[in-house]
């Protein structure tokens, strides 16, 4: 079957290598001059599958309040007359309930536990590296209040038999040794040892780069500028070069899809959420991270890649603004400099923001859409490089008439098409 995949990140990438791997002709179109020049460019580095959450759950709303009113807040809100963006946060908030919080980690958790093991598996087949450290990561809980709130995510990790541990300021210390200069700044933390971290933007150059030795065909440089709908199948899209025609078209341009499908009279509830990031030369690495530490108190994840620490976070409802907001650097300097205090040359550190295809309810949508021969693999918000190869060797199974070897019916799209 003739494949045209929308979209060159990370999602896009890894879609493609596992269809031309089940035997499909691949063509990938993406307007930057290469891959993962987007959302996938410089996230947070994380593969943690034991973070797999829904923001949408119980308590988020009052939590919401506080952290805009936080100097060093994770969430920041910038309303614009945009329904689609009120639409959104009021489906959000419907989830925000324990039990809707309980059915969307349970869709969330299988699927990043697969896609951690696909990506270990596409690693030790094709030898692939991308700065990768398998030395899982670390909650860090600044107040006892956190601690003693792990109940819940604990008992979601002992149903999945995630591996976890709960530790004190001594254990803690003995997963990253740089914390024993500012151990009076935590109380403890969960461990989860079987998450990974990785360079997201080095690993889809790299996995390209096979695409491209299997046969799959890239059209950099090459916006999408038109989608031709004829009755309810696609029949080509119009690129910078041109029209392209194909069997089968996949949707995976993250916070974009969600434009683009309007335009077929077929809408998505994905709606861009904003992150932000600095990348930081280590100048001492006995100062700096090990593997990955989450911030708990700023919702903001401190990233060992290299000789470089990636600091991401912050959620920022501003639709497909990219600007870039001094406040929101001096957050992620503020948590970094605050635990890791000269790890890294933070006068030398770039800063970078991108927007995450978030759905109201959590997991990602894969599978097919409304359109007969327009397949989804969008939404996946903060968990793209988390859940990427799961997700594309899901996908693939789909598309090749075979039965993914999870189960992926609640991750179709079709699940947005009956009142939630």
């Amino acid at each position: 079957m003739k494949v045209i995949v929308l979209g060159g990140g990370v999602i896009g990438v890894t879609t493609a290598y596992f269809l031309t791997e089940a035997g499909h002709e691949v063509t990938v179109y993406d307007r930057q001059p290469g891959p993962a020049l987007e959302t996938s460019f410089a996230n947070a580095g994380e593969v943690s599958p034991g973070y797999a959450s829904p923001w949408a759950g119980p308590g988020i709303p009052v939590k919401a309040v506080k952290w805009l009113l936080m100097k060093y807040g994770p969430l920041v809100v910038r309303p614009a007359f945009d329904p689609n963006m009120w639409s959104w946060l009021l489906k959000m908030l419907r989830n925000c309930t324990a039990e809707r919080y309980a059915l969307n980690k349970s869709r969330m958790v299988p699927l990043a536990e697969y896609s951690r093991d696909t990506l270990k598996a596409l690693r030790e087949s094709t030898g692939i590296t991308y700065d990768e450290r398998t030395k899982g990561t670390l909650q860090l809980f600044r107040k006892q209040k956190q601690l003693d709130g792990t109940g819940g995510d604990v008992e979601v990790l002992k149903k999945y038999g995630v591996p976890y541990e709960i530790l004190d300021r001594d254990g803690c210390v003995g997963a990253e040794p740089a914390l024993a200069a500012v151990r009076e700044k935590f109380v403890g933390g969960l461990r989860l040892p079987g998450d990974e971290t990785g360079d997201c933007k080095m690993f889809t150059d790299r996995l390209a780069e096979l695409c491209v030795a299997r046969g799959v065909i890239f059209e950099y440089g090459s916006t999408i500028r038109k989608i031709v709908r004829n009755r309810n199948r696609l029949t080509n899209v119009l690129t910078d070069t041109g029209w392209k025609s194909a069997d089968a078209f996949v949707m995976a341009m993250g916070s974009y899809s969600s434009q683009f499908m309007r335009t077929l009279g077929r809408p998505i509830p994905v709606y861009p959420v904003k992150g932000y990031s600095i990348t930081v030369p280590i100048s001492n690495a006995d100062a700096a991270p090990v593997s990955t530490v989450m911030d708990e108190t700023y919702k903001v994840a401190i990233t060992r890649l290299g000789d470089r620490i990636r600091v991401g976070g912050t959620a920022e409802i501003s639709g497909y603004d990219l600007r870039l907001h001094e406040s929101r650097r001096r957050t992620l300097e503020h948590s970094v400099g605050d635990l890791f205090p000269g790890g890294g040359d933070l006068k030398a550190a770039s800063f970078w923001c991108g927007l995450r295809p978030m759905t109201p309810d959590g997991p990602p949508l894969i599978g097919l859409s409304e359109v007969a021969n327009l397949y989804l693999n969008t939404g996946h918000g903060t968990l793209g490089w988390t859940m990427a190869c799961g997700s594309a060797k899901v996908l693939a199974d789909i598309m090749s008439n075979r039965v993914p070897e999870i189960n992926a019916r609640d991750l179709s799209p079709e699940r947005y098409l009956k009142p939630i």
